[in-house]
């Protein structure tokens, strides 16, 4: 009888797996997005990568009508009113009773408890992807640090298996941790939010000197990465950080460039479906950038001596 290594059986929450990626490092890849974040950045992308456990998410615009949840809600959280479901998210334990027989996925849960072999099964279902691509696998979220233990066995499970690793980073979390993922990981895609600290505090909920170290040091240890610059109107669109964003990668020897992420209001319609309201978890609507200023901040930091910069 085989028995399943002990580092395959650690466990942690997952909240998505993106099959056939192309934004998330070389080549076609699996991205794993896992649970939970320090930060608090006021446009995130992906609020549901916020909290370490799992959430209801709840689409009413999908609801059928069933009154499945209405029966089996323990503590009335699902009501009716003015002819509408209504979920009394004060009245919710997050049991999930109600998304059991919920055949329209109106209701969902976002986060799941899986092993680092389920994860890998899923990932390796795609190794000839890899293969001919160049591709492999990316850790996100949510902040994979913040799923260290797991964060690292995956690491270690798709390096066994001959895959490309990839892990999208806040930067944000101790050194030594970053310094253990260093062989393991093949690329990091470390995100340069804003140049200014008391600005990065103000909008990610904490200044950027601990990340700025941790770039660095694993600079000085030979880490591949990419700067991920997410580049949001009224908040860093500034010629002052796209020169901290150039001063930045001249003073890393292993930084291989510069991808540009324009801001996109996706994270809007997560929120409300998660029932996260933007005045209670600090969160805003910026607008929307427009394709030529995306091409005037690369055109820009080109000139300003940046290497290999492109839109993401």
């Amino acid at each position: 009888m085989t028995t399943t290594p002990a580092s395959e059986q650690i466990a942690g929450q997952v909240f998505d797996i993106q099959r056939m990626s192309i934004h998330d490092g070389p080549g076609i890849r699996t991205t794993v997005f896992l649970k939970g974040c320090p930060l608090r950045c006021l446009w995130c992308h992906n609020p549901e990568g916020r909290l370490p456990q799992p959430q209801l998410a709840f689409t009413p615009s999908l609801c059928i009508g069933c009154a499945y949840c209405f029966k089996h809600c323990p503590n009335a959280a699902h009501v009716m009113e003015e002819g509408k479901h209504v979920l009394l998210r004060d009245h919710c334990a997050a049991c999930f009773a109600c998304v059991e027989e919920c055949y329209s996925n109106a209701l969902e849960i976002v986060g799941k408890e899986m092993t680092v072999r389920e994860v890998m099964a899923e990932v390796l279902k795609d190794r000839v992807f890899y293969e001919e691509s160049g591709g492999g696998m990316t850790l996100s979220g949510g902040e994979p640090m913040a799923q260290f233990a797991f964060s690292k066995a995956l690491l270690e499970a798709a390096k066994s298996q001959g895959v490309h690793t990839c892990v999208e980073t806040s930067g944000f979390g101790p050194a030594s941790n970053f310094l253990e993922l260093v062989p393991l990981v093949d690329l990091l895609l470390f995100d340069y939010k804003e140049t200014d600290p008391e600005r990065h505090e103000a909008f990610a909920g904490f200044p950027n000197d601990g990340i700025l170290a941790n770039l660095r040091l694993i600079d000085a240890q030979g880490a591949r990465t990419i700067l991920r610059c997410p580049i949001i109107p009224t908040v860093n669109l500034r010629e002052d950080h796209l020169q901290g964003i150039a001063a930045v990668q001249h003073s890393l020897k292993n930084c291989q460039g510069i991808h540009i992420v324009g801001y996109h209001p996706l994270g809007e319609s997560k929120r409300e479906r998660l029932g996260l309201k933007p005045e209670e978890i600090g969160a805003r609507r910026f607008p929307d950038i427009r394709p030529e200023e995306i091409h005037a901040v690369v055109a820009r930091l080109t000139q300003l001596g940046a290497r290999n910069v492109e839109a993401s």
